[in-house]
């Protein structure tokens, strides 16, 4: 391994490390809403849950949205990432969820500007303190990925991972599951992700944003719920 690929895979293993303080554990993306209605309640019904939000939700979204940022993050293009923000911010219907994209996406933003000086980063991260852009996680992780030299499928192999990693954690705290259930569901998912990688790279961009009712409705519910533990 060269010295340069060895700090590009710690660069992949810090921006989409679980533990990064950018509140990722305060957002169940609706999951919350799935326990309390007992529609995920068990390992099956959790795996099925995981599954399923990786293939026709983040696939179709945050997934392909992450694949176009690097692209244009590579292409120091800055007017696409702007439209491309812009469409991401569109197309998340559920308050919350919207909300929590954009915590999430200034908290990296933060975090990357005090360690790198990539000119398109401060630039992209101006227009979203002054509020042009508003400045959507996925779009933050394609465009930071793309300026630290990474390759495509290894950036969208973290992001998938670590979307993974954070329901799987919220499972086990609220179904709850064993810890060894937890990881079970997680190591199983490898191959999946490697099969989601493959399909994110092959389609076409008019797919962005495909809508996923039953996701976003338990997500507005999520807003109204008596008790709640998370943010989203």
């Amino acid at each position: 391994m060269t010295h340069n690929t060895q700090r590009v895979l710690l660069e992949l293993l810090h921006i989409s490390d679980p533990t990064l303080p950018i509140g990722g554990y305060s957002h169940s993306n609706g999951l919350e809403t799935y326990i309390q209605q007992k529609v995920v309640k068990d390992v099956d019904t959790t795996r099925e849950f995981v599954q399923n939000m990786l293939i026709y939700n983040y696939k179709y979204n945050d997934g392909l949205f992450v694949r176009d940022a690097f692209k244009y993050g590579t292409e120091q293009n800055l007017e696409a990432l702007l439209k491309l923000d812009n469409e991401s911010h569109a197309l998340k219907t559920p308050m919350e969820l919207r909300d929590g994209s954009l915590k999430l996406g200034m908290r990296l933003l933060k975090i990357y500007v005090r360690l790198h000086d990539y000119e398109l980063m401060h630039s992209f991260f101006k227009k979203v303190k002054n509020k042009e852009t508003p400045g959507h996680y996925a779009i933050v992780f394609g465009m930071i990925t793309a300026l630290l030299g990474a390759e495509i499928k290894l950036v969208l192999s973290a992001f998938y991972y670590n979307a993974a990693v954070n329901m799987v954690t919220n499972s086990v705290k609220m179904v709850p599951l064993g810890q060894m259930d937890g990881q079970e569901i997680l190591y199983n998912m490898h191959d999946l992700i490697a099969t989601l990688v493959n399909d994110t790279l092959t389609l076409d961009e008019e797919m962005r944003g495909l809508c996923n009712p039953a996701f976003d409705i338990r997500c507005m519910q999520h807003e109204t719920l008596y008790s709640r533990l998370y943010m989203s």
